[in-house]
Order: C-alpha cells, then structure tokens, then sequence
C-alpha cells in the first residue's frame, strides 16, 4: 500500500499546482496519467481494497481522458468508453466495499450539452476524494441505497469538469 499512498499523495500535489494555475488540466491529465502508468503498468485485477478500487479508478479515468483528448475516429471513441466502463466498474467495487458509508451522491450543473443531466458526483467523505459516472447501474444502486440526492448542486470541482481539455 505505499506505492499507492504515495501515489495519492504526488495525485494530491498536482491537483494543488492545478488550483493554483500552475498547470492546464491537459498538463494534470497528462502527469496524472504518467504518474498512474509508473507506479503499474495495469490495473489491479482484485480490487479487495478501497485503495486498489481508487488507484483502478484513477488509472482507467486518466486512459479514457488520454484518449479522448486526441481522439480523431469513432473507433478512438470507442476504446475511451471501453475505459469509462472499467472506470465505473472500480467505482461500483469502491462503494460497495464502504458499504455506501461516508458516500453522498448528487446530479451536477455542467456546461457540456453531453452530460447535461446525466453526469453525477460521488463524494467519499472519509477519503477526500471525488468520483464522477453516467453509469445507471451505479446511479440506482446509490438511489437504492439512499445516498443519491436528486437536488441539482454544483461540483466540488467545478472549475475543473467545467474547463474543456
């Protein structure tokens, strides 16, 4: 666990350079994206942690962005939503190994006509950490479990889902 915990922690570094105008989000993605590939080269294949369900996250979420950012063809596009459902696969391990404990979720303002009313954000309240999905299954499960609010809130981060790449 101390690769990954010092992986979070360099993670926690660059999203402060980000805030502080230090760096673009492509640059974060990038670096993001560099940082997840040196620490393993693939993801873990037993998530039985809330750490490795994370690290999962991060690594598929920094390939899908890597992709669409210079995606040129539907097949491209393809092969970042393949990554996407990996993404919202760690994300559904995650919370259901908090046992939806400490997890709050909610429907964000975006300004992208795409994921306008589709794109909700997990909040992991004793992980300092946020996670984004469309994903339907994780949707409804969250409602089944009651730590989906329908109200509409601005995103914890909302200058960064907001900013193109």
């Amino acid at each position: 666990m101390n690769a990954l915990n010092k992986y979070f922690r360099y993670r926690q570094n660059l999203i402060e350079q980000y805030i502080k105008g230090d760096m673009t989000k492509s640059e974060y993605l990038m670096e993001n994206l560099n940082a997840v590939l040196s620490l393993k080269s693939e993801p873990f294949k037993k998530i039985d942690s809330v750490e490795k369900g994370l690290f999962n996250y991060q690594y598929f979420n920094a390939l899908a962005k890597e992709i669409k950012m210079r995606a040129t063809n539907s097949f491209e596009g393809e092969k970042a939503d393949y990554y996407y459902e990996k993404k919202d696969n760690a994300t559904l391990k995650v919370i259901e190994l908090l046992d939806y404990k400490g997890v709050l979720a909610y429907p964000i303002y975006v300004r992208s006509k795409v994921l306008k009313g589709k794109l909700f954000e997990i909040v992991l309240e004793n992980y300092n950490m946020i996670l984004h999905s469309t994903n339907e299954i994780i949707l409804k499960r969250l409602k089944d479990m009651e730590v989906f609010s329908d109200e509409i809130r601005k995103s914890v981060i909302d200058g960064y889902i907001n900013q193109r790449y």
